[in-house]
């Protein structure tokens, strides 16, 4: 298949909403490339809601890229997330959780792993880079470094509710009845 007009095809990401039309995700967002977008809609798993005005084709066949699809099948979403250093530092709202710079983020463990301390959701929290190298191996009652929120194991709700402080940079238009980002929300 040819892709007409397409500077990079990565930059025609399809929404994958679940059979409610809900996003399967915010944050990330649930994006699929136009492959895969594309394979899905060939093997019958989705159904196409939206489409951009770029298309592939062969030479019998012509496609519109889907911008939206949603799944026919029902996704049951997780009622726990997955422990993973980009939702512990969406839990802590992308901040450093001894200083609030939002700058070189990194992973701290508040008990250090030299001293017994687990890598889990309540030892575990957004550090920038001097802070987490100011901190070193020690307790935070050594360094009186204590995190401004108490480590905590979020719900998937909490992770949606930070991820809709932190929009993606691009939204197509055809997306925007399918989200919910409340712009409105205090960081």
């Amino acid at each position: 298949m040819n892709v007409h007009a397409l500077s990079s095809p990565e930059a025609h990401p399809a929404l994958v909403l679940n059979a409610d039309y809900r996003p399967l995700s915010y944050y990330p967002l649930s994006l699929w490339s136009w492959q895969d977008a594309i394979k899905a809609v060939f093997l019958d798993r989705v159904n196409i809601v939206a489409e951009y005005e770029l298309a592939v084709h062969s030479p019998s066949f012509r496609m519109l890229l889907p911008s939206v699809v949603s799944l026919k099948s029902y996704v049951r979403p997780s009622r726990t997330p997955a422990f993973t250093r980009f939702n512990v530092f969406l839990r802590d709202k992308f901040q450093c959780q001894y200083c609030s710079s939002a700058r070189e983020l990194t992973f701290d463990h508040i008990v250090p792993r030299s001293k017994g301390g687990l890598t889990t959701w309540e030892n575990v929290c957004a550090a920038c880079s001097p802070c987490n190298l100011r901190k070193g191996n020690k307790l935070p009652k050594e360094v009186r470094m204590f995190p401004l929120q108490k480590p905590f194991i979020p719900s998937v709700e909490d992770l949606h509710r930070n991820g809709r402080r932190f929009p993606p940079n691009h939204l197509h238009e055809s997306w925007m009845d399918f989200l919910y980002w409340d712009t409105e929300l205090e960081p």
